[in-house]
């Protein structure tokens, strides 16, 4: 009898603090999260349940719940949601101008001028069978591309782009795995991929703003990039000399569909209308940019991206590694 007595004693005192209204399980239902709430109280409560505990203090206290709320200051949103879990504001950007940064894909840090100067007339000649091999493949993509677009340009861009964000993306992923796995540095050779990569994305959304896909051109998307992906992360593993050659040649055939994209607005057979604002802010482009500019600048990338990867693969032809390598950065 005493020790059910004990026992009755024993949850009066803890049951309030160990139980709860609501059904638990795991550790909750054994009492644990409970007692790390209470030495943790600022990780372990979220704002809503800080905003729960506010009317049932005014009740218990007698007050009333149906007080109205203060008015939120002029210009400010009364319904303001909360940010994030741990109530962190994010940091407010404001351009060179003093004007609100409103991007989110990227930042004014990210932003630059392309080097418009770049030779856009260079090529490399293919010499062993590798390069004939990547070069080849690449010409083969030329004829259904014109029968395709013929001289739907900015169609054709929103395509290009899709496809050749997906090297640098895979490239860089295989190195950061191989650099974890072997305990060894990159030679900078992962931020150039990646930032590739994320250079050409920003391209897409460029000229989602020029012109938007059709459904027939969606589908053609999930189908390229699918097939593409998985043959591009087969033929890296398999050897990286040829995959970046590959990629090198790609990017010489961009460069070349730019130029004839640059000659139709040039010759008017395209209007020549104003830059997006995405575009502007991005390559830090006049207020009064055309899209003739944006093609510009983007001609100028591609370029950068084909001697990169031309470099790559040259630097694996001699025998060498790109972690032994530095990478040519900077060209933001």
């Amino acid at each position: 009898m005493s020790c059910r007595m004990a026992g009755t004693a024993l949850l009066r005192h803890l049951g309030p603090r160990l139980f709860t209204a609501e059904p638990v399980s795991g550790l909750a239902g054994r009492g644990l999260v409970p007692a790390a709430a209470r030495i943790l109280p600022a990780r372990m409560s979220s704002t809503a349940a800080e905003a729960a505990k506010e009317p049932a203090a005014t009740e218990q206290h007698g007050g009333s719940t149906n007080k109205p709320k203060p008015a939120a200051p002029d210009g400010q949103d009364s319904k303001k949601g909360i940010v994030s879990y741990w109530g962190i504001e994010p940091r407010k950007l404001a351009k060179e101008d003093g004007t609100e940064w409103r991007w989110f894909c990227f930042r004014p840090w990210d932003t630059y001028r392309a080097d418009t100067s770049i030779d856009m007339k260079k090529h490399h000649e293919p010499r062993a069978l590798p390069d004939k091999l990547a070069y080849l493949l690449v010409r083969s993509l030329i004829v259904p591309k014109q029968l395709f677009f013929q001289r739907r340009h900015a169609s054709h861009a929103l395509l290009l782009e899709t496809v050749a964000a997906v090297p640098g993306m895979v490239g860089g992923m295989l190195l950061h795995l191989r650099s974890l796995r072997r305990f060894e540095h990159s030679g900078g050779w992962i931020r150039a991929l990646l930032e590739e990569a994320e250079n050409e994305r920003m391209h897409l959304m460029t000229f989602l703003e020029v012109a938007q896909p059709r459904w027939w051109e969606r589908a053609l998307v999930l189908a390229a990039q699918g097939v593409y992906f998985n043959a591009y992360f087969v033929a890296y593993l398999a050897s990286p000399k040829f995959a970046h050659r590959f990629v090198g040649y790609l990017e010489e055939e961009a460069v070349h569909s730019y130029t004839e994209y640059l000659k139709d607005l040039e010759a008017g057979l395209i209007e020549n209308t104003p830059a997006p604002a995405i575009a502007i802010d991005y390559w830090r482009l006049p207020a009064d940019a055309r899209l003739k500019d944006v093609v510009t600048v983007v001609r100028a990338d591609e370029a950068h991206h084909r001697d990169v990867n031309h470099f790559a693969s040259d630097i694996h032809y001699q025998g060498m590694k790109l972690k032994d390598t530095p990478a040519p950065l900077g060209y933001h």
